[in-house]
């Protein structure tokens, strides 16, 4: 084997094997699926119920407030609240200057947050279990540190 296709095959084994992005997004596909099993009796996933919470806890506010508040690119965002404008979950509304769009959570969007709480509940739980308390005490740290570091770099 010529060496730099031994040099490319160690490379791609080595980064198959070691690389902390695909190690994360399989540990959030794996938690995703827990919330998103428990959640689909109430017709909502765990990425919308996250921005149903954000724009509750929020109150009125701006895609850009939202983004911020769940670490989400726009296109991301966009994608999952058009859905929920047309599940009637969210509305959408001028700001005061009439320039920016403002969300806020509809009254049916407030039950469906109340009548999935339990199931968000039970999958928290079940999340929980899977990782077992040091990873979670991990997971909170290097969230924190990632947030700290985040705050201080320029826009």
């Amino acid at each position: 084997m010529p060496e730099n296709e031994t040099t490319s095959t160690l490379s791609a084994e080595l980064i198959a094997q070691e690389c902390i992005a695909v190690r994360l997004r399989s540990l959030t596909r794996a938690v995703s699926r827990i919330y998103n099993k428990a959640l689909r009796p109430h017709g909502i996933t765990i990425s919308q119920m996250n921005i149903l919470v954000a724009v509750s806890y929020l109150g009125k506010s701006n895609h850009q407030q939202v983004c911020h508040a769940l670490s989400l690119d726009k296109s991301t965002l966009s994608r999952d609240v058009e859905r929920m404008l047309e599940k009637g979950w969210l509305a959408r509304h001028s700001g005061d200057d009439g320039r920016t769009s403002l969300l806020r959570v509809t009254s049916g969007g407030e039950k469906l947050l109340r009548r999935a709480a339990p199931a968000w509940h039970q999958a928290q739980q079940e999340a929980k279990a899977l990782l077992g308390e040091a990873t979670l005490a991990s997971l909170g740290r290097a969230v924190t540190a990632v947030r700290s570091t985040k705050s201080t770099e320029p826009r």
